[in-house]
């Protein structure tokens, strides 16, 4: 009977490293992600884990050196090449902080790549903070097998996002459910959920003034705002890769 080998680390580990150097060269990961290593996760040296971002893709690494308060890892070997992802944002009136944690959550396991808080005559709230929205968002990757981390947005009054708005289709959802039920994408594309109690007149008139906009319905049931971004999501981005 052979002699048994130390046990490595299960590598559905991923991390997130933004900036991965050559296969073979060493690397250290931030103080925070060396906690989570030797802290929570318990690695030690020679263990394994998968480090990504949407550049390189995703790669085995391995664990050199490893304390409470640093850890260095190489890259091994290439286990997903980098693959393009749907073009599509979330454009979501700002809700209180639990709320917009679980939209931001849900929307990067759902696929977005670019996430843009509103703010609105009726919104909750006016600022965020976007370090902590990018460390759920990164965190919701990590877990969710994605190779992207979207893109978080500082906070846009609507008024001053539809007079910017680019040439790319927009769907708003419809609390008065007069629109037909949003369907799939197939391009580039932006959904926009309103604040709970919805636009206001002048909001809506700024809104129908752009090029590329279609009113959707989110089916027959009146949602909360959370709720709407979610499901909306799902209708719109699941067929795509």
């Amino acid at each position: 009977m052979g002699a048994i080998q130390p046990a490595m680390a299960d590598t559905s580990i991923r991390l997130y490293v933004p900036d991965l150097p050559t296969p073979g060269e060493a690397f250290a990961v931030s103080d925070g992600q060396a906690h989570y290593l030797a802290n929570v996760m318990r690695l030690a040296e020679g263990d394994s884990l998968r480090v990504f971002n949407g550049m390189a893709g995703e790669w085995r690494a391995a664990v050199r050196k490893i304390s409470r308060k640093a850890a260095v890892l190489e890259a091994l070997t290439q286990t997903r090449p980098p693959a393009p992802e749907p073009d599509a944002w979330l454009c979501f009136a700002l809700l209180k902080r639990q709320k917009t944690d679980m939209v931001v959550e849900k929307a990067t396991e759902l696929g977005v790549s670019v996430i843009q808080p509103i703010i609105t005559a009726r919104t909750n709230a006016d600022h965020v903070n976007l370090g902590r929205l990018h460390a759920i968002a990164t965190e919701a990757a990590e877990q969710c097998e994605r190779l992207h981390v979207p893109e978080i947005r500082a906070p846009l009054p609507v008024m001053k996002l539809m007079a910017d708005w680019p040439a790319r289709p927009l769907f708003v959802a419809d609390e008065r459910r007069t629109a037909a039920l949003l369907g799939p994408a197939t391009g580039p594309t932006a959904l926009m959920i309103g604040p709970e109690g919805g636009f206001t007149d002048q909001e809506l008139e700024a809104i129908a003034r752009t090029p590329i906009i279609t009113r959707v319905s989110l089916g027959r049931r009146i949602l909360r705002a959370e709720t709407a971004a979610i499901a909306g999501l799902a209708l719109h981005l699941a067929a795509l890769p």
